[in-house]
Formats: C-alpha cells, sequence, structure tokens
C-alpha cells in the first residue's frame, strides 16, 4: 500500500506501516504545487530584506545578525552542522523512519515555505529503505533540533539549501512526534494483550463475572468502560464462568473486580493521546509560520511540544495502575491462600519444589521499574539560560516518548510472566469449560512456554513470549 502526503492527513496507522512494514510514499498529486505559494513568499521576504528570525536572520543567540541573499546557503550549510549536537545511542530504524515521514508531511503542508524538493527527497529515502543514523538524546522538545539536523545531514548531505529551509527542517518536533506515534499504537496493542492476559487470570482463578456485567457502564457510562466490558465478553464467550455458582468468592481481590474500570480509565486517556497525536503528525510545529494570505511570515511558538508531551505523561500515568493490577493478580495465583492451588503452582502439592514462585518476585520488580517510568516529564525543565535566556522553558516531549516505549517493553514481560501463571493455575484446575478467547490466549502461550511439570523445564523462555507480545496482534 502506497501512503500519500498531503500534509493534512497522515494518520497513525499510516506511520506504523511506513516506518515498520515498509510500505511506499508518495507525494500528493499538488502537493508541488500547493508548496509553491508558501514558497513564494518566502523568497519575496528575502528580496525585501524584511527581518525574519532564520530566513534573513540567524537563529538562537546570533538572531539579531542578518543572513544577506548571497550568504543564503552558507548559513543554511552552517545551521545544519552546528546543531548536529546529538549524544546516546542510535534510535531504532522505524523512529527514524517515522521522524522522517513526519518531516516529510510537514513540509508538504506549506507553513513553513520549504520547497518541494525537500519532501521529495525525504519520500525518495523513504522509499530506498534508507535510514540515517539519529541520536537518541540532546533534545529539550522545543524543537527536536539534534535529531532533525541528524535527519537532515543524512538525507539532504547533496542538496543545497535556499534561504529558510534551514530553519523549516530543524525547529520541528518530526522525531518526538514520530517516536511518540509508534509508541503510542504499541501501547493500544499492549493494553488488548492485558485484557487476554485478564482473561486468562478470570478462568485460572475462577474469578467472579458479576464484576463485568454489560450494567457495569450503563451506570457508569464511560467509554473506556464498555469497550473493555466487551472485550471481555467476546474473551469469555461460552466459558462455565457465566454460569450460576461458577465462582468461587463473593468479592474478588479489587485488581480482578475493577478490572474494567481500571483497564477502560487507560483505554480513554489513550483515545485523547491520539486525538492529540492526530493533530500533530498534520500540524504546523514551527517558526516562523508562512501567512500566505498577507504575504508574510510571522514569529510564532508552534515548536513548543506542550500538547503531546502533555498527552504522553497522560498515557503512562494511565498505564501505570493496568501493570499493578496485572502483577497483582499474578501474586494471587501464586498464593494458595487466594488461588486454592499448590504453592507456586507445582503439580504436586506440599513438593518442595518452587515452582514458579520466583515470577511473582521478577513481575513485582519489573512493574515497580516500569510504573517509575510513569513520572510525568513535561514540566521538568522550567528554566534555562541557554539562547540568552529566550528558550526560558520546555516540555521534553522526546524524553516522554521514550519512556512510554521503555515502559511498554517492561510491560511486555510482566504480561508474560502473568500469563505463564495463568496458563499453569488453569492446567492445574483440570477440564473446564473455558472462553473462546481464554482459549485461543493458552495455546498461545503453550506454543511458546511448557507446563511445569518438572524443576528441568525451568527457566522457561519468557523473553520469547514477551517479544511475541511486543510485536503481534492479541488473541480476539
Amino acid at each position: 500500500m502506497t501512503i500519500e502526503l498531503d500534509g493534512a492527513t497522515l494518520t497513525l496507522d499510516a506511520v506504523v506501516r511506513v516506518a515498520r512494514d515498509g510500505d511506499k510514499v508518495t507525494l500528493a498529486a499538488d502537493a508541488r504545487e500547493r508548496m509553491r505559494e508558501p514558497r513564494a513568499v518566502v523568497e519575496r521576504v528575502v528580496q525585501a530584506g524584511t527581518p525574519t528570525y532564520g530566513v534573513t536572520t540567524g537563529v538562537g543567540m546570533r538572531r539579531g545578525a542578518g543572513v544577506v541573499e548571497s550568504d543564503a546557503r552558507a548559513f543554511n550549510r552552517s545551521a545544519i552542522l552546528g546543531h548536529l549536537v546529538g549524544l546516546g545511542a542510535p534510535a531504532a530504524d522505524d523512529v527514524v523512519r517515522a521522524a522522517l515521514l513526519r518531516l516529510a508531511n510537514g513540509l508538504v503542508a506549506g507553513h513553513q515555505g520549504a520547497r518541494p524538493e525537500l519532501a521529495e527527497a525525504i519520500v525518495d529515502a523513504l522509499n530506498a529503505g534508507q535510514s540515517p543514523l539519529v541520536h537518541s538524546l540532546g533534545t529539550v522538545g522545543q524543537a527536536d533540533l539534534a535529531q532533525n539536523a541528524d535527519l537532515a545531514h543524512g538525507v539532504l548531505r547533496e542538496l543545497e539549501l535556499e534561504a529558510g529551509e534551514a530553519v523549516a527542517l530543524l525547529v520541528g518536533n518530526a522525531f518526538s512526534t514520530g517516536q511518540a506515534a509508534l509508541a503510542v499504537a504499541d501501547a493500544r496493542r499492549w493494553l488488548e494483550w492485558l485484557d487476554a492476559a485478564a482473561a486468562l487470570d478470570f478462568e485460572a482463578f475462577r474469578a467472579n463475572v458479576g464484576a463485568l456485567h454489560p450494567a457495569v457502564a450503563t451506570a457508569r457510562p464511560y467509554e473506556g468502560i464498555r469497550e473493555t466490558l466487551a472485550r471481555m465478553d467476546a474473551l469469555l464467550a461460552g466459558s462455565a464462568l457465566w454460569e450460576p455458582g461458577a465462582a468461587r468468592f463473593l468479592q474478588d481481590p479489587l485488581t480482578y473486580r475493577c478490572l474494567p474500570q481500571v483497564h477502560g480509565a487507560a483505554r480513554d486517556a489513550l483515545r485523547f493521546v491520539e486525538g492529540q497525536l492526530a493533530i500533530e503528525l498534520n500540524a504546523h510545529q514551527g517558526n516562523p509560520l508562512v501567512v500566505p494570505a498577507e504575504d508574510r511570515l510571522v514569529s510564532v511558538g508552534n515548536f513548543d511540544s506542550q500538547p503531546l508531551a502533555t498527552a504522553l505523561d497522560l498515557a503512562r500515568i494511565a498505564l501505570a495502575p493496568v501493570l499493578t493490577a496485572a502483577f497483582e493478580r499474578t501474586l494471587k495465583l501464586l498464593s494458595p491462600r487466594f488461588s486454592g492451588l499448590a504453592e507456586g503452582l507445582v503439580v504436586e502439592d506440599g513438593s518442595w519444589q518452587d515452582g514458579l514462585s520466583e515470577l511473582g518476585v521478577a513481575a513485582q520488580a519489573i512493574a515497580a521499574e516500569a510504573r517509575l517510568l510513569a513520572q510525568p516529564v513535561s514540566f521538568e525543565l522550567s528554566s534555562t539560560m541557554q539562547e540568552s535566556g529566550v528558550e526560558d522553558r520546555a516540555a521534553l516531549s522526546s524524553l516522554g516518548a521514550r519512556r512510554l516505549a521503555e515502559m511498554l517493553e517492561h510491560g511486555a514481560r510482566v504480561a508474560a510472566i502473568e500469563l505463564a501463571v495463568a496458563a499453569q493455575a488453569l492446567d492445574l484446575r483440570g477440564e473446564l469449560v473455558v472462553g473462546d478467547g481464554a482459549r485461543a490466549t493458552h495455546s498461545l502461550v503453550r506454543r511458546h512456554l511448557p507446563h511445569l511439570d518438572a524443576p528441568e523445564r525451568m527457566p522457561l523462555p519468557l523473553e520469547e513470549l514477551a517479544a511475541h507480545i511486543r510485536t503481534d496482534a492479541a488473541p480476539a
């Protein structure tokens, strides 16, 4: 499938397809012509010598220095090279491709007056499978200057930049936005995996499905609760748990009983985050802004990534309780007091074997580390004397996106442990009528992990299952 860039309709799913599946990219049929009008405005400003940030003046601390038309190419070259200050590990190829796609789409929108040749060069690089080296550290979110410089230097190396084009490439949040898009797409898939794991927990615990009654959403009409109840109903369709008297307890632990509310809140938060991303994927993120109707460029602060950074903080905060509930349900299944099964879920009760006991410690440790990543960062950098004190706040959107990705990487491991424990507990229950989705989830777990019937089965290949969770869709 080919993704068409028009500067206005780029979607989250399209970013994933280009970044990870290698879908081809093309410019909309009218994109080149549409970019020419704002470019003409820039050229008239240059010819008139009107003081315009990054176009006829320097940038940052040198914003008061004039740049004459004859120096434009040298200035642009210097601006790109001067911002090659990124450090740290290289960003993953899919993140780089997502950033390139967002950068090209922003140029196509025409808000910054770049020539069509720049967008075409980036599209050509994407279609050729190029992934330039982009350092992961060095941006504070008031434009991803270091990362954008890496992108421009890696892809547009041979292309001479005209007046205003360096600032069009540098002053924006293509890297943060692309990085965030992939992390949010992963969060949506991960939450579906946690639904599947929870359904297996319900079967293994013999939990009370009264907590999943559809009246819950009628009485408390959040969309996230409604969606979670529908998902759990599908996963547990056909289960004997729906029969009267099937539950072992009238009141289960809260991490079972309140699952629709916890997962529902996460769904509602992610819906808001996806809405913010839908805007950011197509929005002007720079300075200055071309206003063709007034035939001028205006100085603006659209490079401020606060809307994105705040949304990413919310995503991590909303997912943290999902992690807490997941490992707590796991601990309940490992505890004879709650599960009614053997300590550590060993086959023979009273055995000296550890069984899966130590997985509870691992789940607790990994979940704790993941939850610590939920700490908000969008208000962290409150003051700086960079650029003579003018740049006095920053939103750290890239850090927020990176922490979300790291949180989900750990979260996949927590889910793998949860699934391993639930599958073992369900095995020990004997022959039961379980839901269609739960049965499919159990079968998938057993394709990766064996039933633990002897100590020699340890260690379980949990990283293999976690990798599957990170990349594949959850059972329906």
